[in-house]
């Protein structure tokens, strides 16, 4: 079945916008202090996605293999900071660790993907690479800010019983691997749980796109468990790669915290529950 895509023009596309008066109605009418922000978000959102269109004609005409690299590094630099910033951490002690967790937490999914999955002659092409890379890399975004932050904020609030068991003779992996494994289950559970009932809820992006496209649904059916192997393999890897390079930088000689990584008093202080929703996952399992 071979289907061309309706193209929606710029005044239909401004049409659409009108949706948006409902929620910010709403918003204005309970009072709730983030109409600013949403407009702002709107914003970025628009001209963030008309860039990335034009930039990605460019990208996919090309199609150079080097171009793509660079593309993706670019990809995962943000994403880099952004999870940073996410956890309320500073930055020079994460940047790098985290940057090597993101390379092989995408790369791998990636490149098996395309690769023994897709079995494309090109590993880079442009048309596969990006946007696929794209996915599994949102993904481990918003697991390795629930983990990271479940990490080392359960370590700051129970340090009492953590000390407790360096003192009883637990090396420091040992005394660290509880706390480890429920970040861990933290970071996956949106991910296990979005798997258990894919389908049934929703019809999930990347089978809903291959759809659009024109392709069988069986064919998309396909993609789409491929591609949630793909993310759940690159989160796993994610997040266990970032806790275990992080660790190094942020432990000294005795096992003890560095509790200078988090960020001031003064900016955490007008957010005191920040690190109660990452480390429940619900907010981003709805996402």
């Amino acid at each position: 079945m071979i289907m061309n895509i309706t193209d929606i023009s710029p005044w239909n596309l401004a049409a659409g916008y009108i949706l948006f008066t409902i929620p910010l109605g709403i918003i204005l009418w309970l009072h709730v202090p983030m109409f600013t922000q949403t407009i702002v978000s709107i914003l970025r959102m628009t001209v963030q996605l008309l860039f990335v269109g034009f930039y990605l004609q460019v990208i996919f005409r090309l199609n150079n293999p080097w171009l793509n690299c660079a593309w993706l590094l670019v990809m995962i630099g943000v994403a880099d900071i952004s999870i940073i910033r996410g956890c309320g951490l500073k930055m020079m002690k994460f940047v790098l660790p985290l940057f090597v967790a993101l390379i092989v937490g995408t790369s791998l999914p990636l490149l098996s993907f395309i690769g023994p999955v897709l079995k494309l002659p090109n590993l880079l092409e442009a048309q596969y690479v990006i946007p696929i890379g794209g996915m599994i890399l949102g993904n481990c975004l918003r697991a390795d800010i629930i983990g990271i932050n479940n990490f080392y904020v359960s370590i700051r609030k129970a340090e009492k019983s953590y000390l407790n068991s360096l003192a009883q003779g637990a090396r420091l992996r040992e005394a660290l691997r509880p706390f480890t494994g429920d970040a861990f289950q933290a970071a996956l559970m949106p991910t296990v749980a979005t798997m258990a009932t894919i389908g049934l809820v929703a019809l999930p992006g990347m089978m809903t796109g291959v759809i659009l496209g024109g392709a069988n649904p069986v064919t998309a059916i396909k993609y789409q468990i491929a591609i949630m192997i793909a993310i759940f393999s690159g989160t796993s890897i994610t997040v266990f790669m970032a806790i275990l390079l992080t660790v190094k930088n942020n432990f000294n000689t005795y096992g003890l915290l560095d509790h200078s990584i988090f960020k001031k008093q003064k900016r955490r202080s007008k957010a005191p529950d920040f690190e109660l929703p990452p480390k429940q996952g619900e907010g981003f399992a709805q996402k």
